[in-house]
């Protein structure tokens, strides 16, 4: 399976871009443009300094935002009973505060840009698997009543042909269209006289006095600060990858005649969970989409790409089966973190001036916005009360065991090395699809085109020296060990690498 598109890209096929043409100095460079290096830029240009966005990519919104399902939660997605235990209820209640002011922020944002992105306010649920103990529920919401947090218990999800028992619902969640809103926020930053520059690849980030920004081409730009904002930071090391863990999340939307659901975001228990909403689209007659996701794994560690979106359709299906057929299918990638919290601020290997927004833990939108409030006070010298909450430099005690697991997984990702290929010739791959030729004492990723062309690149990661893996899901090289992701030809599509992977050619044609 290839061609995926997620709902959003497909609705909203134009999406600002811009160019780097004015001087190359600036208060502060922001490099990535989604949901997260936008709000952080355009909150500091409302305050006055001059602020430079770059973006690798032809357009804003083609990273990881234009690939989520948007749901504006102030729900910890990892549960408020799991904070409890790790951290406390103290930062359970901080956390909740922080996630809804960033659904507060969105809505005031849209309202005075006047940006027509569906924003809505919805209630959410949480509701039991069918394998779960209803104890979980019980634990969940005694946590988020200590926490703070508005909710009702009732006795089933408003899901017509699913019912399970006992489920939360909690008021005064939200839903948007994710591009259309990001689309207005690039506006909106422009208008405030920041620099949006789509098309500029960054090789290499140096803080310091000022900062340097070196770009693909050459040229440097120099910032008194600057935001890594680019989902995993492109200049990461131990210090930012021991603390996140890439996840493939998967998603598709079907339609659905209008009115058999309320509109509204549902997740269920288990793990890894499901999770649901609506979307409407203006050109739409008697019917919306209902949104669908889950089936995660470790980035580059499965081998049924194609079968998690068909057992994602057959979980939805037994639960809604008025739903009609999948027209769009997507995935998209989740960092996770030791306690389901962003690392939101300084730079954790200690390059001076230089901040970082990773770890979203499936609440990209919330936290995003969360990346830019608590960036803009920590770059102005302001007090925030959720700069310490989002330390990247935290290392929760009871995490441990989780740092050691994930320590684990990482070091066996290298056994790869060891291994033969999963072809003997380039010619053994079928038409469309990749996989990992060993030559010597290296490893080649050959990419058989439909054309019957051979494309063939080393299968090394050039982050850390991991093989690559073939994701025929999505027509992808997959990093099992950080995420970086690569297009079938070897582009570089998602970090922290920053470099494509290198054409390769025989012995015997190279000597040609």
């Amino acid at each position: 399976m290839a061609n995926t598109s997620s709902l959003w890209i497909a609705t909203v096929p134009q999406r600002p871009e811009g160019h780097l043409v004015g001087r190359l100095e600036c208060d502060v460079c922001v490099v990535g443009a989604g949901i997260a290096g936008l709000t952080t830029a355009f909150l500091l240009a409302c305050e006055g300094k001059k602020v430079i966005v770059l973006e690798s990519r032809p357009h804003v919104g083609e990273g990881e935002t234009g690939v989520t399902t948007a749901h504006l939660a102030s729900i910890i997605d990892d549960r408020f009973s799991t904070l409890k235990s790790e951290r406390g209820i103290e930062v359970a209640r901080l956390a909740y505060q922080a996630h809804s002011a960033a659904i507060d922020t969105i809505e005031a944002i849209a309202r005075a840009r006047n940006i027509d992105c569906d924003f809505v306010r919805v209630d959410g649920y949480l509701f039991p698997s069918t394998s779960d103990s209803p104890k979980t529920i019980d634990e969940e919401e005694q946590a988020a009543r200590e926490a703070g947090v508005a909710l009702e218990r009732i006795e089933e999800v408003p899901l017509s042909q699913f019912r399970v028992g006992p489920c939360l619902r909690f008021p005064r969640q939200g839903q948007f269209h994710p591009l259309r809103y990001l689309s207005g926020l690039a506006r909106a930053f422009t208008e405030r006289g920041g620099e949006l520059a789509c098309g500029c690849h960054v090789d290499t980030v140096a803080g310091g006095a000022p900062c340097k920004v070196t770009l693909r081409d050459g040229r440097v730009v120099h910032a008194h600060a600057v935001v890594l904002a680019t989902n995993s930071p492109i200049h990461s090391g131990v210090r930012v990858n021991s603390r996140i863990a890439p996840y493939t999340t998967y998603a598709f939307a079907a339609e659905l005649p209008t009115g058999l659901i309320p509109r509204a975001l549902y997740w269920d228990t288990e793990d890894p969970y499901h999770y649901v909403r609506l979307h409407t689209e203006p050109d739409q007659r008697g019917s919306e989409y209902v949104i669908v996701g889950g089936e995660d794994h470790k980035t580059g560690q499965a081998e049924d790409y194609v079968d998690r979106w068909r057992r994602l359709e057959d979980w939805a299906r037994i639960r809604i089966p008025e739903m009609g057929a999948v027209n769009h299918r997507w995935s998209g990638q989740v960092f996770e973190t030791l306690d389901g919290l962003a690392l939101i601020g300084a730079d954790p290997g200690g390059e001076e001036n230089v901040y970082i927004a990773t770890g979203d833990s499936g609440m990209g939108m919330t936290h995003g916005t969360i990346a830019g409030l608590v960036l803009r006070d920590v770059v102005l010298g302001r007090s925030n009360p959720w700069t310490e909450l989002f330390d990247p430099k935290r290392m929760p005690i009871k995490s441990m065991d989780t740092v050691m697991s994930e320590g684990t997984n990482f070091a066996a990702q290298y056994k790869d090395w060891l291994t033969p290929g999963d072809i003997e010739k380039p010619e053994d791959v079928p038409p469309g699809r990749g996989a990992i030729l060993r030559r010597g004492l290296t490893k080649v990723a050959v990419y058989r085109a439909r054309d019957g062309a051979i494309h063939e690149m080393s299968a090394v990661c050039p982050h850390m020296g991991c093989v690559v893996h073939w994701n025929d899901g999505e027509s992808t090289w997959d990093c099992p060990c950080h995420g970086s992701r690569f297009s079938a030809e070897g582009q570089c599509l998602h970090g922290p690498a920053t470099e494509d992977l290198p054409s390769q050619q025989p012995a015997q044609e190279a000597a040609r």
